[in-house]
């Protein structure tokens, strides 16, 4: 697990190290299709910074969160889903199988998707 800039896969996408299937990109965030997708839509989206995890972001990194989340809808009008839904998740260290260590929403849709996420757990209505 790479930690550092140099060395972290999304960094290396950013600075074209890498290709990626980028489908929108600002000053801010890149937006690129997931390379094992869980649903017909399964897009990235990652601060350009480097933030190791959501942990980890300060104050001053509010107006990239901010941008991730702006991206959410601009990516999924792009890919057609914005009218049908979209689910947005983000994970979060080792226990929430966070696996590239720079912070990055999953927007995932395409298709009708359960609740709860996870069988076997309560259901409840978020």
């Amino acid at each position: 697990m790479a930690y550092n800039e140099k060395e972290c896969l999304f960094c290396r996408i950013v600075r074209g190290e890498i290709p990626a299937t980028v489908l929108y990109r600002n000053d801010h965030v890149l937006a690129f299709r997931d390379i094992t997708p869980v649903a017909p839509a399964h897009v990235l989206i990652i601060p350009l910074k480097h933030i190791s995890s959501l942990s980890t972001l300060a104050p001053e990194d509010e107006a990239v969160a901010g941008q991730i989340l702006l991206a959410a809808g601009k990516v999924a009008e792009i890919v057609g889903i914005r009218e049908s839904g979209y689910r947005l998740v983000f994970n979060s260290g080792t226990d929430a199988m966070q696996s590239v260590f720079h912070i990055h929403a999953h927007l995932i849709g395409g298709k009708q998707m359960g609740w709860p996420p996870f069988p076997g757990t309560p259901a409840s209505h978020g």
